[in-house]
């Protein structure tokens, strides 16, 4: 029997605020070049529209999506979804050092 692949990877874009006023979120990102997006990372086995709206509504959400989230960023993520949840756990890491090695500051748990 084969994985099912339902689970995605997905990336929110974050009101450059919130580099300005959450110490931990910028303790997080010290090689965050300015003029760069403030993301989150996460994955879900919903779709990232769903998973945005839940976190919009503060359904399981993070602070920093709830709080500072504008809208997604599908390009960052497309091409890696639908995987499995495996796939999605590793992926979701990877995206982020990916993203913060390009400059982005990046909130992933």
């Amino acid at each position: 029997m084969s994985a099912k692949l339902h689970h995605h990877v997905y990336v929110i874009e974050l009101d450059g605020d919130v580099f300005l006023k959450e110490k931990k979120f910028r303790e997080e990102n010290p090689d965050y070049a300015e003029g760069k997006a403030c993301l989150y990372v996460g994955m879900t086995g919903r779709t990232p529209e769903e998973r945005f709206d839940q976190h919009k509504a503060g359904i399981k959400s993070s602070k920093y999506p709830h709080k500072y989230g504008k809208w997604l960023r599908p390009r960052l993520y497309r091409k890696y979804n639908p995987m499995t949840f495996a796939n999605a756990t590793e992926r979701e890491k990877q995206l982020a050092i990916d993203l913060r090695r390009d400059g982005f500051a990046v909130w992933q748990r």
